[in-house]
């Protein structure tokens, strides 16, 4: 029998899919009314900024060169987004569907490959079906890490998630988010955060979607600054804003990516845990505003290693490494070999 080797077909599409969130504004004791709320508007705003960034030694050095530095304004445009001064609290509202048949790929083209594939995906499914990966989905709704940097100057958070069947809301839970600590995932668990978990589970492994709104309020003060995703601008043109807040029909937003990538933040099973506390699901552990990639192939901790050694080898998986390979599975995304990588592959084996 031959050894099976990694389909050079293989993609698997998200199973978590969230909205972009919508940013409204409005005050803390009207929260039941927030339908009602007006929108966070993106203004533009011209400033004069000083020399501040690191210069050339002779530059440093030499106080006139300095001094003539400093003297030239820093002029710049740029997007900001702020509460009026008749509000007090940001609104974040999104939507999220939870897909089933995470262990069946949108595209193979190798049926024994598939065939084994989908047997190890549903002896994990039948095992542990998906529990711990739900709670810590769960979790990441309901602690308000999609905030981000609006989460730090908060005083208070309160999130509501909405339950949805037919288009018809079936029920709601409510949380306080500030009592969950972001660099660990709770331990003891509130009733309504267990029956969450369980939506989002069933959502994964039944044969039902679910569809879920979030409603997040944020007490941060009348008139002060938030934080919306901001543009990665590629042809930037020379005086053009150095910055560019994202906006749908100029009411500020978060992108979809950035609300996903903290919802699918569950990864604490990589050797350096203890020390940078959970990451984004990524097949290599990227960590992109730290630059570093924290499952090395050298460790063979990363997505591929254990990929194929659970499928083409038969290596049996910790119970963690399982739910690291099927959090990406989860994810999405295309993880075929090309002939050329294997054969690459096998010789530094």
């Amino acid at each position: 029998m031959s050894k099976l080797k990694t389909a050079s077909v293989l993609a698997f599409e998200r199973k978590i899919n969230n909205s972009d969130g919508l940013m409204t504004c409005g005050m803390w004791e009207n929260k039941q009314n927030s339908g009602s709320w007006k929108p966070v508007f993106i203004n533009e705003k011209a400033v004069r900024g000083t020399i501040s960034n690191r210069m050339k030694q002779k530059d440093a050095q030499d106080p006139l060169n300095l001094d003539k530095k400093i003297e030239n304004p820093n002029l710049q445009t740029v997007d900001v987004a702020a509460l009026p001064f008749d509000c007090n609290t940001l609104k974040i509202e999104f939507t999220v569907r939870i897909l089933n048949d995470f262990h069946k790929p949108s595209a193979c083209n190798d049926a024994n490959y598939q065939n084994l594939l989908e047997e190890k995906t549903k002896t994990y499914s039948n095992r542990y079906n998906c529990k711990e990966l739900s709670l810590r989905y769960a979790e990441n709704l309901v602690n308000g890490r999609f905030f981000w940097r609006n989460r730090l100057s908060a005083d208070k958070i309160e999130i509501k998630v909405t339950v949805y069947e037919d288009a018809q809301p079936k029920e709601f839970f409510v949380f306080d988010a500030l009592k969950f600590d972001l660099n660990h995932f709770s331990e003891n668990r509130s009733a309504d955060h267990e029956k969450l978990a369980q939506i989002i589970q069933a959502g994964l492994t039944g044969k039902q979607t679910r569809f879920l709104k979030v409603e997040a309020f944020a007490l941060i003060g009348n008139g002060q600054e938030v934080y919306p995703s901001e543009e990665l601008v590629l042809d930037k043109k020379p005086g053009g804003k150095s910055k560019i807040l994202y906006s749908l029909n100029k009411q500020a937003a978060l992108h979809s990516q950035k609300i996903g990538n903290a919802l699918r933040t569950v990864d604490t099973w990589y050797p350096k845990a203890s020390d940078f506390g959970p990451i984004a699901v990524e097949p290599y552990g990227a960590v992109t505003n730290r630059g570093i990639a924290l499952r090395q192939p050298s460790e063979k901790t990363d997505f591929y290693r254990l990929f194929d050694n659970w499928i083409c080898k038969n290596t049996e998986l910790t119970a963690e490494e399982q739910h690291f390979v099927v959090a990406c599975l989860i994810r999405g995304g295309v993880y075929g070999e090309s002939d050329k990588e294997s054969n690459k592959s096998s010789e530094n084996e």
